[in-house]
């Protein structure tokens, strides 16, 4: 089964690259693995407001990961793998990655203008030494074209 590795955060380009990978695990027969990264926080001084701040960022990228696979299930795609981890985001989804063989594909979006991010930045030219392919899913494609290349 193919595995489609997807990265959430509330961003367009996040959706657009759920929208593909969903897409495709529909048609390959696959499954989405939906990751939503928590970024460390700033030292801050008092460590019982640093630990609601950081409850708090875990929360939002649950609830994102949480409302993305309710629409992956709407659709009628099979029930994705959800994981939501802290760190810093090239090493967690390397991680992830490393825990995770059956992942076929890591997908990522790219803006529709501006630079590509800083994932995107990183996993297109570190390709060659990941465990699968990277897909870069253009931002401004629409629905329509993500179908048809999915």
């Amino acid at each position: 089964m193919r595995v489609y590795l997807v990265i959430m955060d509330e961003t367009e380009e996040a959706s657009t690259a759920l929208r593909f990978a969903a897409s495709r695990a529909v048609r390959t027969g696959g499954q989405v693995h939906l990751l939503a990264l928590v970024p460390r926080q700033q030292f801050v001084a008092f460590g019982g407001i640093q630990a609601t701040i950081e409850e708090e960022a875990r929360a939002r990228a649950e609830a994102l990961v949480t409302s993305a696979a309710g629409s992956l299930l709407s659709d009628g795609v099979a029930a994705p793998a959800i994981a939501v981890r802290q760190g810093e985001g090239v090493a967690v989804i390397r991680e992830y990655l490393a825990e995770h063989p059956e992942v076929s594909a890591l997908v990522l979006g790219a803006a529709v203008s501006g630079g590509p991010g800083p994932l995107v930045s990183h996993f297109a030219g570190a390709s060659g030494q990941l465990p699968c392919p990277v897909y870069v899913i253009p931002g401004g494609l629409s629905a329509e074209d993500l179908e048809r290349l999915s």
